[in-house]
């Protein structure tokens, strides 16, 4: 696919409202126009024709197409869980457009629209993983990752010829790769078409291979390099770095890097979408007087009014003192949920108070406790 992310809709030539039937009409204009095998040997037309499989991919999926006008590029990145469009990289399946029907009234053959197979094929992507802290995924953060990755050899600069040789063109194939068949039918002439065996499907032929890489045109490196974690970043999701992987073959594109994080549990704060919830004790006199509370949030501390008479599981909110939303929209709030630590060690004067506590408030401040035994009272009348 076209490194430069062009907008899918333009690359199709349709609006962006246009209709299920306008994106498959356009479609089989363009395959009609840029179809490999209408355009043998020409680079321009097969890299325009994976761009355009990959644009009517997104467009023809109801749940990628929603995704892609809500979110652009980012709603189909599996960079936030949302996972990318397949075949970008080559002419199969066709997003379930019968190309037979498209060029077999045309050309009056059927089937045989094959990928040639030595073309640029775009590098494979390379999956890692890594461990952030909760800080790290709620505000986002750089790091640097180390992956080993195929490189195109420095020597021979990918074709895998010896320095000052170059690869001979198949005088089987005459560099396609293939070898095509006709059949001649009552329905009209079918071709077919196989790899090359006397280049084995590449097109070219090395006499003198290069001494580093041995003819293969690449090398395994070891490489560090920079990943931009976004923040809001949740446990399990990926972001990807474009163009980290390996290298390309024939002239391919390389692939992409993706890491996928996981994020390591906090001492405080537990994690619910884009909000935050953390459990606090509080005392029983500042339950039952209330009290000014200092609260942590994770960008620092706050001061919360606790009201008289708190209960136990009473839970109170903070606006905006959650985590921000991945796609840049909105922030969590966070939710403190208060608990009564009931005090233990108690001295022989602090058990006296409570005990005379307790013989002056009677039950007349305990509305679930009065309500509770009247409840067991009528249980065993």
């Amino acid at each position: 696919m076209s490194e430069e992310r062009r907008d899918l809709y333009e690359v199709l030539e349709i609006q962006k409202g246009a209709s299920d039937e306008e994106i498959k009409k356009a479609y089989r204009k363009l395959a009609k126009k840029y179809h490999p095998d209408l355009n043998p040997g020409d680079k321009t037309a097969e890299e325009k024709m994976k761009e355009v499989n990959a644009a009517y991919e997104v467009l023809s999926d109801k749940e990628k197409r929603s995704r892609y006008d809500q979110f652009g590029w980012a709603g189909i990145d599996p960079n936030y869980g949302a996972g990318g469009a397949s075949g970008f990289g080559g002419f199969g399946g066709f997003g379930g457009v019968d190309l037979g029907d498209i060029f077999g009234s045309m050309f009056g053959f059927g089937g045989g629209g094959s990928q040639r197979t030595n073309g640029p094929v775009r590098g494979d992507n390379i999956r890692i993983s890594v461990q952030l802290t909760f800080e790290e995924a709620a505000f986002g953060c750089e790091k640097e990752v180390t992956v080993t990755r195929m490189e195109n050899c420095p020597d021979c600069q990918g074709t895998g010829a010896k320095k000052g040789t170059k690869a001979e063109t198949c005088s089987v194939c005459h560099g396609t790769g293939q070898v095509r068949t006709q059949q001649r039918t009552p329905f009209g002439v079918f071709q077919s078409a196989s790899p090359c065996t006397a280049c084995n499907g590449k097109g070219k032929i090395i006499k003198d291979p290069c001494d580093s890489c041995r003819g293969s045109g690449r090398m395994r490196k070891v490489r560090k390099i920079k990943v931009g974690i976004p923040a809001g970043i949740d446990d399990g999701q990926t972001v990807s770095v474009r163009g980290e992987g390996n290298s390309g073959i024939n002239g391919g594109p390389k692939g992409d890097v993706y890491v996928t994080v996981s994020v390591r549990e906090h001492k405080l704060f537990k994690r619910e979408g884009n909000d935050v919830i953390l459990d606090m004790p509080v005392s029983f006199v500042q339950a039952c007087l209330g009290a000014k509370l200092v609260v942590p949030t994770l960008e620092g501390k706050v001061e919360y009014e606790l009201p008289e008479g708190t209960q136990t599981g009473t839970v109170f909110r903070l606006r905006g003192s959650g985590i921000k939303s991945i796609n840049g929209r909105g922030k969590g709030d966070q939710y403190v949920r208060v608990y009564i630590e009931t005090p233990r060690n108690l001295s022989k004067k602090e058990k006296e108070l409570l005990r005379e506590f307790e013989k002056e408030c009677g039950d007349s401040h305990y509305d679930n406790k009065k309500s509770f035994f009247d409840k067991v009272k009528d249980l065993f009348k």
